[in-house]
């Protein structure tokens, strides 16, 4: 049968190879991790509200009873494309009929010094649970140490990044501190606890309306959380950060969540043509340029809205582009192999939201419509829900959030990592050992 390679097991692969289940294509999808992360809920695994399998689901497990779905654990080298083979890791290369790309994206530091050595990134599960201990370790040592805390740093986060991940981990960050010091029996002062969020631009939430970055900027700032708007990081070192001001915030903990690029993934390393960030360039049918069965979906691809005033107009890169992008490109495969005419990807905007926290969130819907609030806050919850993929992490995580609604001494804040702690020879853990 034709063979179908997806490249990558985020959003956009997972969708592409679900839309060729049971058709008469071989699929096999390759990815250095055997899981599927639900990388919306990444901050929540970070501030020890969920746990890192709450996140994660086993992609054998998704595609398990697909007798046309095989899954190939490696890390991808690149593409022979004279051979039509993806070069794998220590494998044999993987042929291909057509290739779906599907790779994601990492952290983009801008080239700002001592950005990727001394920040934390919050882009997979790995990175989630290293900040997660990183926080837990913070708050420890204080307990430990309190003489002297707030001058170097202990106590303050800082958060780069005005986006809705951004707003996310600080909201989270605020309300991991006053568990902290109300459930957890930590003996600092809650008051000396700083949270500051940087961002260059001078508001919060740029894709959302003015008056939901207002209603965000209002709610952090009454939840303790300063605002650094219009500034820009210069420079980050182990124990401070220096902003273009000529400021600089003490500090042992930077979330970096300041944008996102294609140029140091698999995407960025086979020779096709690279536009904004190392973003593939596809034409209307999400093909890649020069090769006819070649497609690249999700954060990988610079894709085109394709309708409206914004048909020309770069999608940004979140989870409902990839999986509307993955979905569309399979049916593509379908359409040449039937004989049919590909058509242009259109991107159907169902709207944008962000949580700040405890009955704080905001949606805003396709017509412009922003909710807030409570309501806002439910509707985010409810939405997450569906996209979880798997019923018992829908079902686990649904339970975890309405406990921790009525308990706010929940939450696995347990430090899993054994590094630095004096007297204990660590050894390697499991990704998903916690």
């Amino acid at each position: 049968m034709h063979r179908v390679v997806v490249v990558g097991a985020g959003f956009a692969g997972l969708s592409a190879a679900r839309a060729l289940i049971g058709k008469q294509v071989e699929v096999t999808i390759v990815d250095q991790r055997n899981f599927h992360t639900f990388q919306p809920l990444l901050y929540e695994v970070a501030t020890a509200g969920l746990e890192s399998g709450d996140v994660a689901y086993p992609i054998r497990v998704i595609f398990g009873k697909a007798a046309n779905v095989a899954f190939r654990m490696a890390a991808v080298t690149g593409v022979d494309w004279d051979r039509r083979e993806v070069l794998l890791a220590g494998s044999e290369p993987l042929p291909f009929d057509s290739l779906i790309i599907a790779s994601g994206a990492t952290a983009k530091f801008f080239g700002i010094p001592g950005a990727s050595e001394h920040s934390f990134p919050l882009y997979t599960l790995t990175d989630a649970r290293r900040l997660r201990d990183h926080i837990l370790r913070r708050l420890e040592d204080v307990d430990a140490h309190p003489e002297g805390a707030a001058a170097r740093g202990a106590l303050t986060f800082v958060v780069v990044g005005g986006g809705p991940t951004g707003v996310e981990v600080a909201g989270a960050l605020a309300e991991l501190l006053d568990v902290a010091v109300k459930h957890d029996g930590f003996r600092f002062d809650r008051a000396a606890g700083r949270i500051v969020l940087v961002d260059a631009l001078d508001r919060l939430l740029t894709p959302f309306r003015e008056s939901a970055a207002e209603y965000a900027a209002g709610t952090l700032a009454a939840r303790g959380i300063e605002l650094r708007l219009g500034r820009m990081v210069k420079s980050v070192q182990a124990d401070s950060v220096a902003l273009d001001d000529g400021s600089s915030i003490p500090t042992r903990t930077v979330v970096w969540a300041g944008g996102v690029t294609v140029e140091h993934t698999v995407a960025g390393e086979i020779g096709v043509a690279t536009g904004a960030n190392g973003r593939l360039v596809v034409g209307p049918d999400l093909t890649v340029e020069g090769h006819d069965d070649v497609y690249a979906v999700g954060d990988a691809a610079a894709v085109l809205w394709g309708s409206g005033e914004d048909a020309d107009k770069l999608c940004p890169q979140v989870a409902q582009v990839a999986i509307q992008s993955g979905a569309h490109a399979a049916a593509q495969i379908l359409a040449r192999l039937d004989g049919k005419e590909r058509r242009p990807f259109r991107y159907k905007d169902k709207g944008i939201m962000a949580t700040i926290g405890r009955r704080a969130a905001i949606t805003q819907f396709r017509s412009g419509r922003v909710v807030r609030g409570t309501l806002g806050w439910l509707a985010w919850l409810a939405l997450h829900l569906v996209y979880l993929v798997g019923f018992r992490n829908k079902i686990v995580v649904f339970i975890n959030w309405s406990w921790r609604y009525l308990s706010w001494g929940s939450g696995p804040r347990i430090i899993v990592s054994e590094e630095s702690v004096p007297g204990i020879d660590t050894g390697k853990g499991d990704e998903l050992s916690s």
